[in-house]
C-alpha cells in the first residue's frame, strides 16, 4: 500500500491513497482524514485503505469516480509532522570516514550500541518544496537515507519486537549545515541549528511493497542520488547497514516508549571503497564506484587521499534529487526532487 499527503492549506494535509505505479491518487476521505489517524488505529483502518489501494491498481481503478492523477508537487511530507524525528547513523562507513578524514579512532562502542540524534519534527517539507536556507556559508549539505514509521513501541522490546511495529517506510533528505555542527558538538549537547527541517518522500509504503528486498529491518535496493542533475550516488542501502531498523527502534525503547507516529531514520547510506593493488610508490588507492549520498563524505574521500577538501557544499540554485527503484525499475517512493533557496526575509 502506499500513502501521501496532499496539501490542502492545513498543517496535516488531507490523507490520499496512491497507486502502485504512482500514476493515479484517490482521497481516503471516508476512512480517514490524516496519517497520524491511521497510525494510531492501524488494525482498523488499514485494511480499508489496503482495500482502496487494490480498487486502484485492479485495472479499474479509473473508473472510481473521484480518483486522479497523482501529482508529487501537491505533496506534503507524508506524515507532516511527527511526535518523534529520531535519526540514526547506521552506515558505519560514513562514520569511519569521518574519524579517519580528521585522524580519530572510532570508539569500539559505536560498533555495538546505535548512534543517534533527536531532530525537529514540528515543521517537516514536502518532496518538492525548495530548502530554504538563511545562508550559502552554513555549509549546506544532503543527506539520503531511509526511514520508517512506526506504531506503539514498548520499552524494553527486543530488535526482533520493534520490527513489527513498522508500519511504512520513506526516503529522507536529512539536510545538514556542516558548518554550523563543529561548534554545536564542541558544546556536548547534540546537533540543533545545524539540522534544519527535514524533506522526506512523496509516498509512504508498506513494507510488502519492496517485496524480497525488504528483509529484517533492511532495505536491499540502491538509493540514487542526482546534485544538479548529475548522478553521484548509487549507494545500496541493505548489506553495509550496521544496525537494522528493529536495532535502531529497539536502541530507543531501551527506556521509554515509542508511540504511533514515530520517524526513526538510518542516517546517511554509505558503501565502502574498493582498493586498487599497492602502486610502484607503495600507495593504495581506493575508487569508490557507488558515489556518495551526502557531500560531507566526498569531503571526507577527498581529505583522506589528497589532504583536502575539492568538493564545495551547495549553493542557492542547485538541485538534488533522492530516489529508488524497484528491481522492476519503477520508482517506489516517487522522487525528492528538491532546489535550495535563499530565505527572503519579510
Amino acid at each position: 500500500m502506499k500513502l501521501a499527503t496532499y496539501k490542502d492549506g492545513s498543517r496535516d494535509g488531507q490523507l490520499v491513497v496512491v497507486s502502485k505505479d504512482l500514476s493515479q491518487a484517490h482521497y481516503a476521505t471516508g476512512i480517514a482524514q490524516r496519517m497520524q489517524q491511521v497510525l494510531d488505529d492501524w488494525n482498523f483502518i488499514s485494511p480499508q485503505l489496503q482495500d482502496l489501494y487494490d480498487t486502484l491498481n485492479s485495472g479499474h481503478g479509473s473508473r472510481l469516480r473521484h480518483a486522479f492523477p497523482f501529482d508529487p508537487t501537491q505533496c506534503m511530507a507524508p506524515l507532516p509532522r511527527a511526535y518523534q524525528w529520531a535519526d540514526g547513523s547506521a552506515y558505519l562507513n560514513h562514520v569511519e570516514l569521518v574519524r579517519k578524514a580528521r585522524n580519530a579512532e572510532v570508539p569500539a562502542s559505536f560498533y555495538t550500541d546505535p548512534l543517534m540524534y533527536q531532530g525537529g519534527s514540528d515543521d517537516f517539507i514536502g518532496p518538492c518544496d525548495p530548502v530554504v536556507c538563511v545562508s550559502e556559508a552554513h555549509g549546506i549539505d544532503f543527506e539520503a537515507e531511509i526511514a520508517v514509521i512506526t506504531g506503539d513501541v514498548t520499552m524494553g522490546s527486543t530488535p526482533e519486537q520493534a520490527l513489527e511495529g513498522i508500519r511504512l517506510l520513506m526516503l529522507v533528505n536529512d539536510v545538514s549545515l556542516r558548518n554550523l555542527i563543529p561548534d554545536e558538538l564542541a558544546k556536548g549537547f547534540g546537533f540543533f541549528q545545524s539540522k534544519p527541517a527535514t524533506a522526506f518522500s512523496p509516498v509512504a509504503v508498506t513494507p510488502d511493497e519492496c517485496g524480497d528486498a525488504w528483509d529484517k529491518g533492511r532495505l536491499h535496493l540502491p538509493l540514487q542520488v542526482s546534485w544538479n542533475k548529475r548522478k553521484v550516488g548509487m549507494c545500496d542501502a541493505g548489506p553495509e547497514m550496521t544496525f537494522h531498523f528493529g536495532q535502531l527502534i529497539s536502541h530507543i525503547c531501551k527506556t521509554r516508549n515509542v508511540r504511533a507516529g514515530s520517524i526513526v531514520g538510518s542516517g546517511t547510506v554509505s558503501n565502502k571503497g574498493v582498493d586498487s593493488p599497492v602502486d610502484s610508490n607503495g600507495k593504495i588507492h581506493t575508487d569508490w564506484p557507488k558515489g556518495y549520498s551526502c557531500i560531507a563524505e566526498k569531503r571526507c574521500i577527498e581529505t583522506i587521499q589528497d589532504g583536502k577538501t575539492s568538493t564545495e557544499f551547495m549553493k542557492f540554485g542547485d538541485t538534488i534529487r533522492i530516489e529508488m527503484k524497484g528491481k522492476d525499475g519503477t520508482s517506489i517512493f516517487g522522487a525528492i526532487d528538491q532546489s535550495i533557496a535563499q530565505q527572503i526575509k519579510a
